[in-house]
């Protein structure tokens, strides 16, 4: 299970002007804000963008300069695969180290949407004694009741974080993730293909072939 939501994109505007820096052809811009407030690339500058991207990682910079702001829950054994991307990603997360007490545990917090019943089984189990723990942490403040939740904490335990990425960082997940085994991966890269010119600036091997 993944849930994306609260996106946001940023600064298309500065990083079309720079990507025309180096020939200082910022009059050929033709870019313009629309009645709803959003950025609209014009002939000239989607036609530079696209080229730019296209040509490789040294000659689209400006895709670095392209921000988007999201808010996920997703499993920790898929953050775990996540966390790779740690070159121009910020991320800050609910914490399970202060918080786990903070609420009673249910199925709700879990991805076990791909679980078997006998796994279920395990899983209310589990889920059992985490409550307990959880109440028993509270009752007595008793540190082991702590650890206890802690450490036996399935990964599939949902957690959120608002992560903050580039377009040149969605265009490396998006390709080294779109075929992956895990279908949370799947539904990040469809979302990813619906942000602002997906398909020109970070779906480039396609639009190359």
């Amino acid at each position: 299970m993944i849930k994306i939501e609260r996106t946001s994109v940023m600064n298309f505007e500065n990083a079309i002007r720079g990507a025309r820096n180096p020939m200082n052809s910022w009059a050929k811009s033709d870019s313009y804000y629309n009645e709803n407030g959003e950025y609209v690339l014009g002939e000239n500058d989607l036609g530079l963008a696209k080229k730019l991207a296209k040509a490789g990682s040294d000659h689209r910079k400006y895709l670095r300069q392209i921000f988007v702001s999201v808010d996920i829950t997703a499993p920790l054994y898929w953050w775990k695969e996540y966390d790779t991307y740690k070159v121009a990603t910020v991320a800050n997360s609910t914490s399970t180290m202060h918080k786990i007490q903070a609420k009673e545990f249910s199925r709700d917090d879990f991805s076990c949407d791909r679980m078997s019943e006998e796994a279920l089984k395990v899983l209310d189990i589990t889920i059992e004694y985490l409550e307990k723990a959880r109440k028993l942490f509270i009752e007595t403040k008793e540190r082991a009741y702590w650890h206890d939740m802690i450490q036996l904490l399935p990964s599939s335990y949902n957690q959120m974080r608002t992560c903050t990425l580039n377009y040149e960082t969605l265009i490396n997940i998006y390709y080294a993730r779109k075929s992956h085994k895990l279908a949370e991966w799947h539904t990040l890269c469809d979302w990813i293909m619906s942000l602002p010119y997906a398909k020109e600036l970070i779906r480039i091997k396609e639009d190359n072939e």
